[in-house]
Formats: structure tokens, C-alpha cells, sequence
């Protein structure tokens, strides 16, 4: 006599044989060492600059004030919620995403899904990479307007350092090949004002060569 299987089971072990296994993205994080290989000149938007812009924005004539260099270039700088100096680690996964143009084999949209950048806490909520050197006031001469020129005091490290925390997905990306694509980052794209990626020569680094690079997940 032959066994007779329902539809209804039939279709339950139709469904059994198709199902699909899927694993869990495999992931790992490192402290890569970062070395300065030129000066930092960092600019953070005050909230000063802000509120004239909502007054021209509103109509309103923002009053004239007297121009405090040291309160500028105090107001410049991004500071970590324990007042250490920091920069954005955006800005850095910004610069390794836009290394992707030296390379061939991925895109820069898929960069940016498959490595992640996380820092300290900073003002307003941002994710802070810790800068290690000590900030000078620098002077700059800036046009603005229609012709007209200004005085800009922004905070420049002449030598710094930091460590950035950066994890990757190992089914895409290697080890070596997420620390090429740091390196080639700042060499060709850099950080902070001025940098390669805006026709200058600042901000650009290098992973530092005496320090190692710990896995730590």
C-alpha cells in the first residue's frame, strides 16, 4: 500500500527544503595609532556664527561686536565632555571613504556600510577622536562677502596624534585592507581646514609606524 502525503504536508517540506540559513555578520574592531604628517587646523562652527546666520535668514541685523581673538579661537575648538581637544570621527571615515578613489574594487557607498568610526563623547553629541598636542592660535586673513577680507583666529596643532577605534565587516574587508585605505586616506584627503581634499596642505597623517595596532573585538 502506498503512503499517501497530505498537500498540506507536502507543502511544509517544500518549505523545509528551502529554507535559508544566515549566518551573522562577522565583524571586528581595532585601536589603529594615527601620527600627524601636518599641522591641524581645526574650525568648529560657534554658535555665534549660528545666530547670525538665523538673523540674516530672519531679517534681523545681528549687532556689531567687538572681535575677541581669544574668545574666537577658544570657540573653534572641539572639546571632548571632559574638555580634552577632539575632532569628528566622521571627518576621518569621511577621509578613508574618499580613499576609495585611489583603489579599484569598491565603492565608496558600500565603504560606508561595511566600516564604522566610533569616538568619545563631545560637544553636542558628536562622536570625538581624543587629539593629543597642544593648540597654538593661529591668524588668517579670509575674504568675505563682495571683496571684502576679515580675521579669522582658529586653534592649529602643530604636531598631534590620536587613536581611532574603527570596526569593519571581515566577510568584505580585510585587516590590511581597511588600514591601506586609513593610510591612503591621509595621505590624499586629510582633515580639518585646509586639507589635500580642499586644495591644501594640512591635516593630513599617517598610521604611526611605532605604535601597534590592537585588535580588541
Amino acid at each position: 500500500m502506498t503512503d499517501r502525503v497530505s498537500p498540506h504536508n507536502r507543502k511544509a517540506k517544500e518549505m523545509a527544503d528551502s529554507t535559508i540559513a544566515i549566518d551573522r555578520i562577522a565583524a571586528s574592531t581595532m585601536h589603529v595609532p594615527i601620527l600627524g604628517t601636518a599641522p591641524l587646523i581645526v574650525h568648529r562652527f560657534a554658535e555665534k556664527g549660528k545666530r547670525q546666520m538665523l538673523d540674516a535668514m530672519q531679517g534681523r541685523k545681528s549687532p556689531k561686536e567687538i572681535k575677541d581673538p581669544q574668545a574666537e579661537f577658544e570657540a573653534a575648538r572641539y572639546r571632548l565632555n571632559d574638555g580634552g581637544d577632539g575632532f569628528p570621527v566622521i571627518g576621518f571615515k569621511a577621509a578613508t571613504v574618499g580613499a576609495c578613489r585611489f583603489y579599484g574594487g569598491i565603492t565608496m557607498t558600500a565603504l560606508k556600510q561595511f566600516m564604522f568610526l566610533r569616538g568619545e563623547p563631545g560637544q553636542g553629541g558628536q562622536q570625538m577622536a581624543r587629539i593629543e598636542g597642544e593648540p597654538v592660535m593661529r591668524e588668517d586673513v579670509v575674504r568675505v562677502g563682495r571683496g571684502g577680507a576679515d580675521l579669522r583666529y582658529r586653534p592649529i596643532f602643530e604636531k598631534w596624534s590620536t587613536l581611532l577605534e574603527v570596526t569593519y565587516v571581515t566577510s568584505v574587508l580585510t585587516q590590511q585592507s581597511v588600514l591601506s585605505l586609513i593610510d591612503a586616506g591621509g595621505m590624499g584627503v586629510g582633515v580639518g581646514e585646509w586639507r589635500p581634499e580642499k586644495d591644501g596642505d594640512f591635516g593630513t597623517y599617517r598610521i604611526d609606524p611605532n605604535r601597534d595596532v590592537e585588535v580588541i573585538a
